[in-house]
């Protein structure tokens, strides 16, 4: 078995530091995460049309992809040591789950040295922070669970959940 080492560790100085991407190849990368939220019944008995929820700050779910998206995209202001990259695209998508939950996903593309797994999660991550904001009027019983990368291709290794 080898040693695996913390990615953002200068191994000599233990200091936090960038993954050098200079010598990797460019490929196509894609990324996938989502994440549940629990709304409970009061809010989701108050969605129009079962597939919008409109507030006094506007519609929840178009407000919340506009946001993810927003987010995926500064990924690198958000989270130190990740490298700002031009996605090739950002999608998120919401979802209706059951009763009382619904499925935000964000799927980013790249073509480059560097993958976008953490742009989906913080594309999904800023969606659920922005619906629990403009729900929060309705109730604070509200629960952002079970976010976890779905998929990622085009890297050293693919995974898939």
């Amino acid at each position: 078995m080898t040693k695996k080492d913390f990615t953002h560790l200068d191994n000599k100085t233990g200091n936090p530091a960038m993954v050098d991407v200079g010598g990797k190849q460019i490929t196509q990368r894609f990324a996938k995460a989502s994440c549940r939220m629990v709304l409970g019944k009061e809010i989701m008995q108050s969605l129009n049309d079962v597939s919008e929820l409109v507030t006094r700050k506007g519609p929840v779910f178009q407000t919340a992809i506009i946001a993810g998206t927003m987010g995926a995209k500064r990924t690198s202001d958000l989270i130190p040591l990740c490298h700002p990259i031009g996605m090739d695209d950002c999608k998120v998508n919401i979802e209706i789950a059951g009763e009382e939950e619904i499925l935000i996903s964000c799927s980013t593309r790249v073509t480059g040295k560097t993958g976008v797994e953490m742009e989906a999660m913080t594309g999904v991550s800023i969606a659920a922070l922005t619906i629990y904001d403009m729900c929060k009027g309705f109730s604070h019983d509200i629960l952002i669970k079970e976010m976890k990368l779905e998929e990622k291709t085009g890297g050293k290794r693919d995974f898939k959940r």
